[in-house]
């Protein structure tokens, strides 16, 4: 078994011994290929030039074939046009037959191969028979007029003419079947080139094969092995922190339940200690309410009757003449009166028998028009309160209307004491299963930023948020100095009517 520091060094050394494997491997392919294209190309281009030669060739031999041609319609020339005309075609046939065979010596010259010795040999044979063809068509192209041609000059340049001509067709089919032989041997060679570097890359692929790919393969095989047996530890360990994760998870959710349900009885606990406290309060006004009505009212009621009594007892005795006492009799009488008054709206504001005998609608209707009776005279202009609701005639929760009430009483008292306004309007309106409670007022207004200082809000408006959270509701007021405030409070509450009118009431 290896040790850790032999397998490190192996690990290190591999990779290394891999990539120049692979290096030298590329580059012997590189320089294979490389000689390979460069041979062909080689050979290729030498073939090429042979083949141009060729063409050069057999042109020669169609242009020679055209100089006869055009010689014999010189001499069968009718006319003087047509004797110019075919002067004018020969000369431009021997310019291109000159011209070919100059191209023809010119590849020659530029070939990166010298010809063999038969060719050079067959050029040999060939060049005075073009020497002559060219000379004589060139006499004869000379001439301007056809008289010309039966002059002995004429006739020794067309004998020369039809003497080369075929001599000179029959050298450059020589010429062409050596270039073709030639050509095909330099292609047979070309083939065996192939061969030779065809067969030698395909050995070196097959070393490479053998000396890399193998290494290769089976240290990629030894990698894999390790990949999927580390894949597997890492599988193994990303499942068990899964279930770690899991139990987290589970127990994060316990605890966040667990904290929550605490969270939530301590609010319900806290709802109920201030339901409970709002409920003994609402006991307590209740009961004073009754003790102030039965006891106190009763008593007051008792003493006007004694005091209406004594004045109709004084009034039929003859000796009481006493303006200055009748006065304070009944001044007594006023004010025993006003005392009755003021019992009875003290008694009626801590629990109104309106809203215990028929309801919130009825209970705000009356407030709206009671809400000024009851302030102090001191008041120099007192409010227009109006009620306005879409509820239908019918009761609500108890809670939910003591609730109501409350708010409205107190958001109203508010107004009136420390807003002065002289308009003040109370909307309860029903719209998606809320109940929606509104208290505008168009007084002096204040800065809300006064809510969150230290202290906190007063009393009255710390009572109708905790009244508010008690039914699960919204609370929020806005206000702007000199423009009046607004009282908002929304109460999550479905009305058990199936269907009901819309019912607006106006107080003042």
């Amino acid at each position: 078994m290896e040790s850790p520091d032999e397998y490190k060094h192996q690990t290190n050394t591999t990779p290394f011994r891999l990539h120049r494997l692979y290096t030298i491997a590329l580059v012997i392919l590189a320089l294979l290929l490389t000689a390979g294209q460069v041979v062909t190309q080689w050979r290729l281009s030498t073939i090429q030039k042979k083949i141009q030669v060729i063409r050069y060739a057999s042109l020669q031999r169609h242009q020679s074939q055209q100089i006869l041609s055009k010689t014999l319609q010189m001499r069968n020339s009718v006319s003087n046009t047509d004797f110019k005309t075919h002067r004018r075609e020969l000369k431009q046939i021997v310019g291109e037959f000159e011209n070919s065979h100059q191209q023809s010596n010119e590849r020659q010259l530029h070939s990166q191969e010298t010809n063999s010795e038969q060719l050079d040999r067959l050029y040999a044979d060939v060049n005075p028979y073009y020497d002559t063809l060219s000379r004589s068509a060139r006499t004869i192209s000379s001439f301007r007029m056809p008289e010309d041609l039966n002059t002995a000059v004429g006739e020794l340049a067309f004998r020369q003419l039809l003497r080369c001509e075929k001599p000179f067709l029959e050298k450059m089919d020589r010429v062409v079947r050596q270039y073709n032989v030639e050509i095909r041997n330099q292609l047979t060679l070309l083939e065996w080139i192939e061969l030779a570097f065809y067969t030698l890359t395909l050995a070196v692929v097959i070393l490479i094969g053998i000396r890399v790919f193998r290494p290769a393969i089976r240290q990629l095989k030894q990698t894999i092995d390790q990949l999927i047996t580390a894949e597997t530890n890492t599988g193994e360990t990303n499942r068990k922190l899964v279930q770690l994760n899991r139990s987290l998870h589970e127990a994060r959710q316990r605890l966040f339940l667990a904290t929550k349900q605490q969270h939530q009885q301590e609010i319900n606990e806290q709802k109920l200690r201030a339901s409970s406290l709002i409920a003994g309060q609402e006991e307590e006004r209740k009961r004073l309410s009754r003790e102030l009505h039965d006891g106190l009212g009763q008593m007051l009621t008792g003493i006007k009757l004694q005091v209406e009594g004594l004045e109709t007892h004084l009034n039929r005795s003859a000796n009481f003449d006493d303006s200055s006492a009748r006065k304070r009799l009944q001044s007594l009488k006023d004010l025993i009166t006003q005392t009755i008054s003021e019992t009875r709206s003290i008694s009626n504001d801590l629990m109104p028998s309106v809203l215990s005998d028929f309801g919130i609608i009825p209970a705000l209707k009356m407030l709206a028009e009671t809400a000024v009776i009851n302030q102090p005279k001191g008041n120099i202009s007192l409010p227009d309160v109006r009620f306005e609701t879409n509820l239908p005639t019918g009761r609500l929760d108890r809670q939910v209307e003591i609730s109501l009430y409350r708010i409205t009483q107190e958001a109203v008292t508010n107004a009136i004491r420390h807003g002065k306004p002289t308009q003040i309007n109370i909307e309860l309106i029903e719209r998606e299963n809320y109940l929606h409670l509104v208290v505008t007022d168009n007084g002096n207004g204040f800065m809300t930023e006064r809510l969150r200082e230290p202290y906190g809000p007063s009393q009255g408006i710390h009572n109708m948020q905790e009244r508010t959270k008690l039914l699960n509701g919204r609370f929020k007021i806005r206000s702007t100095p000199d423009k009046g405030t607004k009282v908002f409070v929304s109460i999550p509450y479905q009305l058990h009517y199936s269907t009901y009118e819309h019912d607006t009431i106006n107080a003042r």
